[in-house]
């Protein structure tokens, strides 16, 4: 690091993120349809994303999530005299990397403030964060909906802070408890602009960015254990006019939860308007058992905190090398996966985007499809993958690394079906007994015996047996109704307990039936 000129454009506060515009050219199924007319939902989200570390902002002290209350806790996380921070530079390079994958200005100077406000788990009596100087400035994030159709996502800064500690209020009735672990953990605060329409969309938002974190290795996103966690701004107003008075919903740890709290806080202040009244501009908490947001104190400006420099830290100067070496090491993103993906394996939107959402499922996709060299058919792998794979994942309640099948012997199942060993039918069951006890696929046919029959002169006798005992549906057959050819179909492969050649019986079904 050494001294350099500031290279960004000018950031903009995060407190001030709410009342910026830029996304334009709403269509109408953007509205919410109120008693007195249509109105547009304005959303913008503060997004915390823990840095993917061993250490902690400005101390030493392990940030590994589950240790016993105050174990993970430095002098320096404890605000003991005399302590002073120091700056974890992998922190940086995790921010710095996050701005490059959001496609932001890296600011080669930035500086470390004091956020001041008075908590019982925030034992300095203030936070280190970022204000007027962030490590990176604006950026965008491209986002995918359901319908196939994509919207852009404007980003107006990314800073760094530390996070604060734990209260806990449910061990005794008159008494609150300090976890102190989680204070002093690196967070990077990336704050969006207004440019989200509805709960759907804010959900897609978080989903996308969630994914590029993973992808960069700068986040793992599970909002679970409080790693990434959104700050939800929501605003309603007539098509046209000026922004209305917003409402921030904090801390909210689902992707599920934020599209809800969206939908019922637009809903509220539609109607709060509608009978004449005003929105109070407030922090709320959102009810995820009642599914609904209430109010938790009245919204504070960015005087109230005092910001100014933080006295003990040095502003942080990067050179230019440094970023180009970070910028250097980027992975390949999802929407350049997914957009390789259909050029080379010939894959459409939809599964392209399946498959690149996540980066372990990338990879799972990617090793199937030439697992030891085998240049496997990429979409029959890809129907596997989001089809029968996906289908066990969700039923047994497992992540992609937990999965009992590797993607080796899924691809050697696959190879099974492509020589005819067995049907894609038996293959069916084959999987499923596969994940259920971890065998290879080759293992379990031969073992059970289930390997397709594919010797014509066998399967000829079968189906000369099955037209001679059903002569009246035989000669239905002839006489135009072709659909009777399905019913001998399902005798043929009744007889032979699913092992036929499916192709090969339709076949001399057609030839014996039509002669």
């Amino acid at each position: 690091m050494s001294d350099a000129t500031d290279t960004s454009q000018d950031a903009v506060p995060g407190h001030l993120a709410g009342h910026i515009t830029s996304r334009v050219g709403h269509n109408s199924g953007d509205l919410i349809e109120g008693e007195t007319g249509p109105w547009e939902v304005i959303i913008g989200l503060e997004v915390h994303a823990q840095v993917v570390s061993e250490s902690k902002l400005f101390s030493g002290a392990s940030t590994e999530f589950g240790g016993e209350p105050n174990s993970h806790v430095s002098l320096v996380d404890a605000a003991m005299p005399g302590m002073l921070p120091v700056l974890n530079i992998e922190a940086v390079r995790q921010a710095v990397r996050t701005g490059l994958g959001l496609e932001a200005a890296i600011n080669l100077r930035s500086v470390f403030d004091r956020k001041n406000y008075f908590y019982p788990d925030l034992p300095q009596g203030y936070q280190i964060s970022q204000f007027s100087d962030p490590i990176v400035g604006e950026g965008r994030v491209t986002v995918d909906l359901e319908d196939r159709e994509s919207f852009e996502v404007g980003i107006v800064r990314i800073h760094l802070e530390q996070d604060a500690g734990k209260s806990v209020h449910d061990r005794l009735p008159d008494r609150t408890y300090i976890d102190l672990n989680r204070s002093g953990v690196a967070l990077m605060e990336i704050v969006s602009k207004p440019d989200i329409r509805s709960g759907a969309e804010a959900a897609a938002y978080l989903a996308k960015l969630r994914s590029i974190l993973r992808y960069l290795g700068t986040c793992d996103g599970n909002m679970q254990e409080g790693s990434m966690r959104a700050d939800v701004n929501v605003s309603v107003r007539r098509p046209g006019d000026k922004l209305g008075t917003r409402c921030e919903i904090k801390n909210v740890n689902s992707i599920r939860f934020v599209r809800q709290a969206v939908d019922y806080e637009a809903r509220r202040q539609i109607e709060i308007l509608e009978e004449g009244g005003a929105i109070d501009q407030e922090t709320r908490l959102f009810d995820a058992d009642r599914g609904e947001t209430r109010s938790m104190r009245s919204k504070e400006e960015a005087h109230d905190y005092r910001y100014f420099p933080d006295p003990d830290l040095l502003p942080v100067e990067l050179d230019q090398a440094f970023v180009d070496e970070i910028k250097a090491s980027l992975p390949e993103l999802p929407d350049a996966k997914a957009a390789r993906f259909a050029a080379e394996f010939g894959l459409g939107e939809y599964d392209a985007g399946l498959l690149v959402a996540e980066r372990e499922t990338a990879e799972f996709y990617e090793a199937v499809v030439d697992a030891d060299g085998a240049g496997r058919d990429p979409k029959t792998a890809a129907n596997w993958i989001t089809g029968d794979f996906f289908r066990r994942l969700n039923a047994d309640d497992l992540e992609i690394a937990d999965s009992p099948v590797s993607a080796e012997q899924l691809g050697g199942l696959i190879d099974l079906i492509a020589d005819g060993t067995i049907s894609g039918k038996i293959a069916k069951d084959v999987f499923d007994e596969m994940f259920d006890n971890g065998k290879d696929a080759g293992d379990i046919v031969e073992q059970k015996g289930l390997k397709q029959i594919s010797d014509s002169g066998e399967i000829a006798a079968i189906v000369d047996q099955i037209i001679a005992d059903n002569p009246d549906q035989a000669d239905e057959y002839r006489s135009g109704n072709t659909k009777v050819a399905g019913w001998f179909t399902g005798q043929v492969m009744k007889a032979t307990q699913g092992k036929a050649n499916p192709q090969m019986v339709n076949q001399l079904l057609q030839e014996k039936l039509g002669g």
